[in-house]
C-alpha cells in the first residue's frame, strides 16, 4: 500500500489541468495544496463524520460549513437551492471556493452548485468514501436528480484539485467500503487485468491504495481523451444502464432504507454485459469474495421502464457497453427492446 499512498496524478484537459493527490493525512494538510485565503463553503452531509468538514474549515481564513441530509434524496432542486442560498448569504463572490467533503452525493451536489453560482466558481473535491475516491471524484460530472431520474440535470465542471485521503475510510461502515469497490472491479474488467488479480487473490484492505490509484489512473486516461462523453468515455457506463434501472426500483434512497446501494446495483448490472461465461463465473466468485451481491429479485418490467428513461436512450436506441473478455470492451447501439433479453425478460 505504501508505494501508492503518496501518489500525485495530473488530469490534463487541453489548456486546463488539476492535481489528484492520494496521500494519507492530506485532508488535514489541504492548505499545502490549495489557496484557502478566501471565503470557502465546505459542503458535507449528516452521514460524514463532522470532524472532516471541521478539519477543512479550520484551515480556511473564512469558512462556512453547509451540512445537507445524508442520502441520494439530497441531490434535489430543493437541497440545491438551500446550498446556493447559504452561499449567497455567506457573501460568496466570483473568486471564492466550494469544497466538497463526503461521498458521491456531496461531490455531485457541491460541484453542480459551484458550476452555476455566479456562472461558475472554483471547486475542490475531498472524497471520503471508497466509491467517490475510486470514481465520482474526478472527471467533472456534476448533477442533481429530477424525481427518480438520476443525474439528469447537471454540468461538466472540473474541480481545481482532488484530495484523496485514505485515512478517512477508517470511519466508513464495511458495506459502504465494499460498495465502492464495484467501480474498481468495473475498471479492472474494462482495462486492467492486474487490478482484477487483486480482487481474485489479493488483500483488498492492505492494497486499497493500489486499488484507488489504478482505478483513478484508468478513469483519468479516459476522461483526458473524451471529457464530455462523445465517444470512449461511454465505457465508464459499463454496468450502469441496468444498474441504474435496478437502483431506481430497489435502491436505498429517500424514505427507502432497505435495499441496494449504487455500487451493488452496478455490480449486478455488469454481469449480463460480460459475454464470456468463464469470465462471468470468475466475476461472480470475486463478488462473493468481496461481499457484493451476485443476484437479486426485482420486477423486470419496472426496471426496464426505468432504463427507458436513461439519458443514454435516444430515438428508441441505447448504447450499451459489453465486455467480451478481461481487459477489453466495445460499445454497441441496440434498440431499447434489445434490453429485454439482457434482463431475462421472455419475448
Amino acid at each position: 500500500m505504501s508505494e501508492f499512498i503518496g501518489t500525485k496524478l495530473t488530469m490534463n484537459l487541453g489548456e486546463r489541468s488539476y492535481d489528484i493527490i492520494v496521500k494519507s493525512g492530506s485532508l488535514e494538510n489541504l492548505y499545502q495544496f490549495a489557496r484557502l485565503d478566501r471565503r470557502v463553503a465546505v459542503v458535507t452531509d449528516s452521514g460524514v463524520p463532522a470532524q472532516y468538514a471541521q478539519m477543512v474549515a479550520d484551515q480556511c481564513k473564512d469558512a462556512h460549513i453547509i451540512t445537507v441530509p445524508q442520502g441520494e434524496a439530497s441531490k434535489s432542486f430543493k437541497i440545491l437551492e438551500s446550498v446556493l442560498r447559504q452561499m449567497l448569504e455567506f457573501g460568496m463572490g466570483r473568486g471564492d471556493l466550494v469544497i466538497a467533503v463526503g461521498g458521491g452525493v456531496v461531490g455531485d451536489l457541491a460541484g453542480f452548485a459551484a458550476s452555476i453560482y455566479m456562472r461558475g466558481i472554483d471547486f475542490i473535491n475531498c472524497p471520503t468514501t471508497t466509491l467517490s475516491m475510486i470514481d465520482s471524484s474526478i472527471g467533472g460530472k456534476t448533477a442533481v436528480d429530477l424525481g427518480d431520474t438520476k443525474n439528469i440535470v447537471g454540468a461538466f465542471w472540473q474541480p481545481k484539485l482532488v484530495i484523496v485521503d485514505p485515512d478517512t475510510l477508517s470511519t466508513l461502515p464495511r458495506r459502504h467500503f465494499i460498495n465502492g469497490l464495484a467501480e474498481a472491479v468495473k475498471a479492472s474488467l474494462l482495462a486492467d487485468p492486474e487490478l482484477f488479480a487483486i480482487f481474485e487473490n489479493g488483500d483488498v484492505d492492505a492494497q486499497i491504495g493500489e486499488i484507488i490509484c489504478r482505478s483513478l489512473r484508468f478513469k483519468k486516461n479516459i476522461v483526458e481523451q473524451d471529457e464530455t462523453e462523445q465517444g470512449m468515455r461511454k465505457a465508464l457506463n459499463f454496468g450502469h444502464t441496468i444498474g441504474h434501472g435496478i437502483e431506481a426500483v430497489k435502491g436505498i434512497k429517500g424514505r427507502r432504507t432497505v435495499g441496494l446501494y449504487h455500487g451493488e446495483c452496478v455490480a449486478l448490472g455488469m454481469l449480463p454485459m460480460i459475454e464470456s461465461k468463464a469470465l462471468q463465473k470468475r466475476v461472480r466468485a470475486v463478488y462473493r469474495r468481496l461481499g457484493l451481491p451476485t443476484r437479486t429479485t426485482y420486477d423486470k418490467e419496472k426496471v426496464l421502464a426505468e432504463m427507458l428513461h436513461d439519458k443514454k436512450a435516444q430515438s428508441g436506441q441505447i448504447t450499451i457497453i459489453k465486455v467480451p473478455g478481461l481487459g477489453c470492451w466495445r460499445a454497441e447501439t441496440i434498440p431499447v427492446e434489445g434490453l429485454r433479453p439482457l434482463l431475462g425478460i421472455e419475448e
